[in-house]
């Protein structure tokens, strides 16, 4: 009978402790569960953004070139001889017309001489046979021998003056002369290099721009330059554009000047070149990072509502570091600039920090 008891009570134990150990279980099932629609804070992808503001923008390219003289020639003799003078100083500015160098001409002033008096003589036989000829004395096939014999004697006399003027090498332009190659008492032949010779001021600069942009290149347009690794500036202006496009490297010449007064610019120097195609005041531009492209085209992320979302957009000019947005953004948009790769539209973000625009 006791044992009954004892068995009867213990069953009824058991039970009691199934029934309150299931309702435990069903609470927590429904304490742990999370109403539908809503994402948990710990599911927020973190990122950084900005918020999109016009600025200005400049179309910009740069590109490398080399320092030109304005002028510049290698001084060379005409003709064969000995120098007799030297009138240069290596270094030195010169003027325009001023003698430099001059060649033994001793042989070509006799021949000058000689052809003066034959002059004289000829002009005086051409004098008289024109007054027998217009008083009818004498035919005018004599008459014109003497005058084709004073033309003959004029063209000879002209050839010598020519070769007198080849003895002479002058300036030029106004410039400045390098190193000399001659010294008085030398024999030169032709084509022998006496001295070199550059105008400094203005200076040009040659550069190459791809040709896409050949539409847009036009005379007037300012440029910036910088000399080796000098952090100088310099500014100059197109004035020639190649009318061609070089077929090896797919761009354009284009030569600027630059004011040297100074003449610490030097021909052969290496410079970085900056020039500025035109100016938008109130351009939509965003970083380059933040562009994702697509197959149809390319987009960007915006965040509306803690949530991001897709925006297909044109692009424009590319910078170093930057893009202009030309439709799909407008200013005060903000626009998530990292975890791109993680994004999806509609995906809840959380923004950790703005980045400046």
């Amino acid at each position: 009978m006791f044992i009954d008891i004892v068995s009867k009570f213990t069953k009824f134990v058991l039970a009691v402790t199934t029934i309150v150990s299931g309702l435990t279980l069903i609470g927590c099932g429904q304490s742990s569960s999370k109403p539908v629609g809503r994402e948990s804070g710990a599911n927020l992808l973190s990122v950084e953004a900005l918020v999109v503001q016009p600025q200005l923008l400049r179309n910009q390219i740069f590109t490398t070139g080399t320092l030109l003289a304005n002028e510049e020639v290698e001084l060379r003799p005409e003709i064969s001889g000995r120098i007799i003078g030297v009138y240069f100083d290596e270094g030195r500015s010169i003027s325009k017309g001023e003698l430099m160098l001059k060649i033994n001409d001793r042989e070509l002033l006799a021949q000058q001489k000689r052809k003066e008096l034959e002059e004289k003589q000829a002009a005086d036989e051409e004098h008289r046979k024109r007054q027998l000829f217009e008083i009818n004395v004498i035919s005018q096939e004599e008459y014109d021998k003497s005058l084709n014999a004073l033309k003959l004697i004029q063209a000879e006399k002209e050839v010598i003056e020519s070769q007198l003027a080849k003895t002479e090498i002058r300036a030029p332009f106004d410039g400045v002369v390098g190193l000399r190659y001659v010294s008085e008492g030398g024999y030169v032949s032709p084509n022998m290099l006496a001295a070199t010779m550059q105008d400094l001021d203005p200076m040009k600069v040659e550069f190459s721009v791809p040709e896409k942009y050949s539409q847009e290149l036009k005379n007037g347009i300012e440029i910036l330059v910088r000399v080796g690794e000098s952090e100088e500036v310099s500014k100059g202006v197109v004035y020639a554009v190649e009318s061609k496009i070089d077929a090896g490297t797919r761009t354009i010449k284009t030569r600027a000047m630059i004011p040297n007064p100074t003449q610490a610019l030097m021909p052969g120097s290496f410079a970085k070149v900056e020039i500025t195609l035109h100016e938008l005041a109130d351009a939509i531009v965003i970083p380059t990072s933040a562009l994702i492209p697509e197959i149809s085209g390319e987009k960007v992320f915006v965040c509306e509502n803690g949530k991001a979302r897709s925006v297909p957009v044109k692009t424009g000019i590319r910078t170093e570091k930057s893009i202009q947005i030309t439709s799909g953004l407008s200013a005060s948009d903000t626009l998530i600039v990292t975890g791109l790769l993680q994004l999806a539209d509609g995906r809840g973000v959380k923004i950790q920090s703005f980045q400046a625009n």
